[in-house]
Formats: C-alpha cells, sequence, structure tokens
C-alpha cells in the first residue's frame, strides 16, 4: 500500500480505489503515466482523505486512453476543449485529462483557447495553475511527488503564492485566493496580492462570484484570514457593502470566526440543527453584519440587498438576509426584548434560531452586555419562538363555523386577534374563539 509522508512527518495511507490502480497498471502497460493531481495532493499531505479523483495522463493520447477506461466503467467526454474524460463506475466516479497548456483570447472565464499536449513535461502543464499548493502532483501507483514550484514548502508556511502569468488569465483567482486563505489558514504572498489588486472581477458572473463566497463562508476553516486576504487585495472597494462592524475589521472577522464555530457546533449533532438555506443565511448576514450597527434598518436591507443581487440568484438569501439584519441592528444589546417584541419579531423571521446564533457570534466588546446573547436564546425558548414563529390562533374557517360571513371584516378581525395574541393578550384557541364570539355577537346586534 502506497503511503504518503505528510507535512508533519506521520506516514499517511490515503484511500485509492482499487480499479483507479489497475487502470494506471493498464496505462502504464500503454506507455503512458499517471499522475494524481489538484486537491487531492494537497489534502493527501495534511493528511486527509479526497474522494475527488483528479487524474492528469501523460505520454499517451485520447484515443489509446478511452478504449482502457471503457473496460472498467461509462465513460463520457465532459470537457471537450479541455479533453476531459469522466469515467463513471459503480460505487465510484473518476475524472482524467491530459497536460495542457491555456490562452486568454477573449473576454469572460470562456474567453480561453485550450491546447492539449500529451508530451508536456509535468513543469510545463503546472504552470497554467492557479497556486503553488494546487500545482503539484502524485505519480501513481507509487505516489512519488512530483513539486515543480514549491507548494509543499508554501503549505507548511501558509503562504498562497500564485505560479506564474497565466493566474492573471482569470479573475476568478481572485477570490479563489480568499477562499483559500480561509480554508487553509493561509496568507497570500506580497507578490500574489500584487498582482490581484491589477485585476478586476468585472467579467465574472454571478454564479462564479457565488460559489467562491460560500466556499469562503461555509467550507471548514478560518474565515477571518479569508477576510485578511479581502482586504489585502483591496476587495473591499470592488464590494463595499462588506464593512468593518463597529469600526473595525479586527472585529468583523472574530464574528465570521465565532459564528464558523457556532454552525460547526450545531451540524455536528446527529440532528442538524440548521438546514443548508440557514447556513447560508446566516453566513452571509455575518459578512454583512457591519451594516446592521452603521445605519437604520431601512439603510441595512437596501444595502445588504445591494450585494446579494450582485453575487446571487438565491431567492430565499435576497429575501431573508436583509431581514435579519434589520432585526439584529434593532437590538438593544442591554436589554432582552420584551415577550410581545420576541413575537413579533419571530413573525418577521420565521423564528430566533438566527437572530440568537448572530448575536452569539458578535464579540463582546461590540454585543456590550456579556450576558446578552444566552439571555436572548433563553428568552426565545421561554417564549417558544426560538425555531419557529407564532402562527394565529383564529383562523378564517373558525368564523365561518361561527356564522360570520365571509369578507373583508373577516380579516381584519383575524389581524386583531393575532395582534392580541402576539401581545400576550389572547394565549391559546379557547380565548380566541372566546374573543371572537364576542366580536361577532357585537357585530350581529
Amino acid at each position: 500500500m502506497a503511503t504518503v509522508t505528510t507535512l508533519t512527518g506521520n506516514e499517511f495511507a490515503p484511500d485509492l480505489p482499487g480499479r483507479l490502480l489497475r487502470i494506471v497498471r493498464d496505462i502504464r502497460d500503454a506507455g503512458g503515466r499517471a499522475f494524481l493531481v489538484g486537491g487531492w495532493v494537497r489534502d493527501a499531505l495534511l493528511g486527509k482523505n479526497c474522494r475527488d479523483y483528479d487524474i492528469e495522463v501523460y505520454d499517451i493520447g485520447q484515443e489509446e486512453l478511452v478504449p482502457i477506461l471503457k473496460n472498467y466503467g461509462r465513460t463520457n467526454l465532459v470537457g471537450k476543449a479541455f479533453g476531459v474524460i469522466h469515467l463513471a463506475m459503480k460505487g465510484e466516479s473518476l475524472d482524467f485529462s491530459f497536460p495542457r497548456t491555456e490562452s486568454k483570447v477573449g473576454y469572460g472565464h470562456r474567453g480561453f483557447v485550450v491546447h492539449t499536449d500529451e508530451k508536456l513535461s509535468f513543469r510545463e502543464a503546472a504552470l497554467r495553475r492557479d497556486f503553488t499548493i494546487n500545482a503539484m502532483g502524485m505519480e501513481l501507483p507509487d505516489l512519488t511527488l512530483c513539486d515543480p514550484y514549491g507548494g509543499i514548502d508554501d503549505l507548511k508556511a501558509h503562504v498562497l503564492r500564485h505560479v506564474g502569468p497565466a493566474f492573471a488569465e482569470d479573475s476568478l483567482r481572485i477570490l479563489r485566493g480568499v477562499q483559500f486563505a480561509s480554508r487553509f489558514e493561509c496568507t497570500l504572498a506580497p507578490e500574489t496580492v500584487e498582482l490581484c489588486r491589477t485585476l478586476s472581477l468585472a467579467d465574472l458572473s454571478v454564479e462564479r462570484l457565488f460559489e467562491e463566497f460560500k466556499k469562503w463562508l461555509l467550507k471548514p476553516g478560518r474565515p477571518s484570514m479569508g477576510l485578511r486576504a479581502f482586504l489585502d487585495i483591496g476587495l473591499e472597494g470592488f464590494f463595499p457593502e462588506v464593512v468593518p462592524l463597529a469600526g473595525s475589521w479586527e472585529a468583523l472577522g472574530r464574528l465570521l470566526d465565532n459564528m464558523a464555530s457556532a454552525r460547526a457546533a450545531l451540524l455536528g449533532n446527529e440532528s442538524p440543527a440548521l438546514d443548508d438555506d440557514e447556513c447560508s443565511e446566516l453566513a452571509f448576514a455575518a459578512l454583512l453584519s457591519g451594516n446592521a450597527l452603521a445605519g437604520g434598518a431601512g439603510d441595512v436591507k437596501s444595502v445588504a440587498g445591494k450585494f446579494l443581487a450582485r453575487i446571487t440568484n438565491e431567492l430565499h438569501l435576497v429575501k431573508n438576509v436583509p431581514e435579519l439584519l434589520s432585526c439584529y441592528g434593532g437590538l438593544d444589546f442591554e436589554k432582552v426584548p420584551s415577550a410581545p417584541e420576541l413575537r413579533r419579531l419571530a413573525v418577521r423571521l420565521g423564528g430566533l434560531k438566527l437572530l440568537c446564533l448572530l448575536v452569539q457570534s458578535t464579540p463582546a466588546p461590540v454585543a456590550g452586555n456579556l450576558g446578552f446573547a444566552a439571555a436572548l436564546q433563553d428568552a426565545a425558548r421561554e417564549v417558544g419562538v426560538y425555531e419557529e414563529a407564532p402562527q394565529p390562533y383564529l383562523t378564517g374557517k373558525m368564523l365561518l363555523d361561527m356564522g360570520m360571513k365571509p369578507g373583508k371584516e373577516m380579516g381584519v378581525i383575524i389581524k386583531r386577534s393575532f395582534e392580541l395574541q402576539l401581545d400576550g393578550e389572547i394565549k391559546n384557541i379557547s380565548d380566541a374563539l372566546a374573543w371572537a364570539k364576542e366580536i361577532n355577537l357585537s357585530l350581529s346586534t
């Protein structure tokens, strides 16, 4: 079994599918060589297993590789322009590609001409990659490391350094630097910062921007390190809606890290307390939280909505994050809202769980009262609005059953009943029915 020496000097035996090793044997018999590349190599050096197997094949061409792969499963040329062959097998999927060079010839991420060449050296092929930590390969089957640009040293030093001039041909790599800085707790090399500052994100689609923001804020890591890279590059100029928390970038970074820790703790439970949408809403609210403490509720909603509209088409984020930030900014961190106020906040947010988590993540100097977050959560649970919003006790059917005629007046009565419910004057269905009967009686006399 092949092993890898990790950055800490330990021997690690990564998972390698037996079928992959048999395919590699056949490739070698045909005169070719196969390298695992990209994230798999990086993770193996960190002592982690990775299920994304990207294999780069040298010294044989497509006409020789495809027949070999067809012996093991169904092949699909998923990236014709890039020479990528997807092999689907029972229980596994593998991606095979050929060494290539890329030339920027047009606008946007599709404006590239790609040349595959199985005779390229690994060093030549790796020159197109973004960062040195992603430009390493391990030759199969022995997992011999090939590291032409010093990726392992940069990984040890927690430094993100671009491989070469080709980095500038895809501006998405600016944001990739941000999310990698977070995920692997890295800082950007000075020369990489300088290069990134010369590039623009204006040619990127909403979808591409959003994917990188999600990886920064939602994948395990230290989001504050991503924020540091974001600021080093000067991206606050391109995204002016991202502002410091109470005047402090350090405080915003701490809030982001606290948010990530709180989310991870909840997701570690057997029954996760947050679904994917809630995780995203909490993460983007944390990123934009500085706006909540810098202006009025209307300003918060406007600014947050503008930012989200620039980077995502996900309606739940565009709708829910500005409302969450408005409620967050309206809190008095020295005083827990009353029960009626909590109920009304819950109606706006569909429950107070995310608001409580955002407050819990807020650094103490900003939050003020150290016990406020726990007191807010306790009060929300006691009132019964932590997980969900209160629902009206009184319904239209109940009023119809009383003999009330349909019309606008019925809606007014239901709305008034709900207001009394939120105030705590109507405490259950029986109270709601008794109140409605009195109203109905007064209307009929």
